[in-house]
Order: C-alpha cells, then sequence, then structure tokens
C-alpha cells in the first residue's frame, strides 16, 4: 500500500504561479512537477477561490467553520442547562 505524498503550502502555491502566472498549461505544469494534472487543477481553482483560506492544512479551520463549532457547542450546553 502506498502513502499519500502531502505538499507544502509553499509547493501548492509555486505550482500554481506557474499555471496562473507563468503561461503554463495544467499538464506541462503538472508533469514538470511530477504530479497529477486534476491535482493541481483543483489547487488552482482553490487558489482562485480561497480568498487567503487556500492551502489550510489538515484540521485548520476557517474563521466561518470555527464559529459554527463554537455556536454548536453553546447550543449543547445551553440545552443540557435548560
Amino acid at each position: 500500500m502506498t502513502t499519500r505524498r502531502k505538499y507544502s503550502k509553499e509547493f501548492k502555491l509555486d505550482a500554481v504561479s506557474l499555471v496562473t502566472d507563468q503561461g503554463y498549461t495544467r499538464v506541462e505544469a503538472a508533469r514538470s512537477l511530477d504530479i497529477c494534472a486534476q491535482m493541481l487543477g483543483r489547487w488552482v481553482k482553490e487558489h482562485q477561490t480561497g480568498d487567503d483560506q487556500a492551502f489550510r492544512g489538515n484540521g485548520k479551520l476557517t474563521p466561518e467553520q470555527e464559529e459554527i463549532k463554537k455556536l454548536k457547542v453553546q447550543v449543547k450546553r445551553l440545552e443540557m442547562e435548560k
């Protein structure tokens, strides 16, 4: 069984830069970096719609997700008090 490769945020940003800034196609950039073109496409899409939240890493929540989590805990606590 193979293990999943993990890529740093810097690597992903550099890979996305090849496509968005330097004019490489996704296939060319993916081939030169030895990664899957579909994965690079996901990275480009996430970067374009991520508004500085792209490539947060595993387990790191967006501010909205953190607020929802806190509110759920508060609701549960209040229900228990009731």
